[in-house]
């Protein structure tokens, strides 16, 4: 239980280092009253890993331990290359964040919840319990992430401004790739020569759709920034 919670606990909190739901939670933090956020932002965690652990739990029992860290280290590295690719709050996500209703708590909370739900870091959570204690790693998940958006949280209100997101983000992907390369390696020990073949297969087909997706985010984010400058440009020639 013990090495189950820690190994929880550093995966989430990896995750959840420049996630979406951490964007979410410093932005809560620069409006409301840090504690009823953190309090808000706990309840919808345990609730949320409660329910990956369940499915995690009764569905790896029944499949084989080496199969599940094979897939558990292939999760890892999708998980690694979406990192890299980034996460921001759309403009939904943004108004939810600003506009928030009589009970701040129930806002948040709810949409906590609501961001968790098919997020990477449930995705994690389900994985690590199929072949963990369950109780360990509903433990460590929870509080793997309530401790990251803590820290977004202090953050926010001490500096009042974004944690540098490409930086935490390049280190949260390599670690994401060493999670990656442990549990491949374990699974892959003693397995057949298919089994093997499939994995360097499926290795070789996520990285290169994950390198294909981000040089494609790039290219639009500067082909966006490009056009947003040239109005501005084009205002300040006429102005002079």
């Amino acid at each position: 239980m013990i090495a189950a919670l820690l190994l929880s606990f550093g995966v989430i909190f990896v995750a959840e280092l420049g996630d979406k739901s951490q964007l979410m939670a410093m932005t809560y933090a620069l409006r409301y009253r840090w504690w009823v956020v953190l309090l808000a932002i706990t309840v919808a965690t345990t609730a949320v890993h409660a329910v990956s652990v369940f499915f995690g739990h009764f569905l790896g029992m029944s499949l084989p331990t080496d199969l599940m860290s094979v897939l558990a280290g292939l999760a890892m590295l999708v998980f690694g290359l979406w990192t890299i690719y980034g996460d921001r709050l759309d403009d939904e996500e943004q108004n939810r964040a600003t506009r928030v209703g009589a009970s701040v708590f129930l806002a948040v909370m709810s949409a906590f919840f609501l961001a968790e739900l098919g997020d990477k870091t449930m995705l994690a959570t389900i994985t690590l319990a199929t072949d963990h204690d369950w109780l360990g790693v509903w433990i460590g998940s929870t509080v793997g992430m309530v401790a990251a958006d803590a820290l977004a949280i202090g953050v926010g209100v001490l500096l009042g401004k974004h944690l540098p997101e490409r930086v935490i983000a390049i280190g949260a992907a390599v670690l994401f790739f060493g999670f990656a390369v442990w549990l491949t390696v374990t699974g892959l020990t003693g397995a057949s020569t298919p089994m093997i073949a499939a994995t360097v297969t499926a290795i070789v087909v996520i990285i290169g759709v994950g390198t294909f997706l981000i040089h494609r985010d790039r290219r639009l984010r500067a082909d966006s920034d490009t056009e947003a400058a040239v109005p501005e440009r084009s205002l300040g020639g006429h102005e002079g």
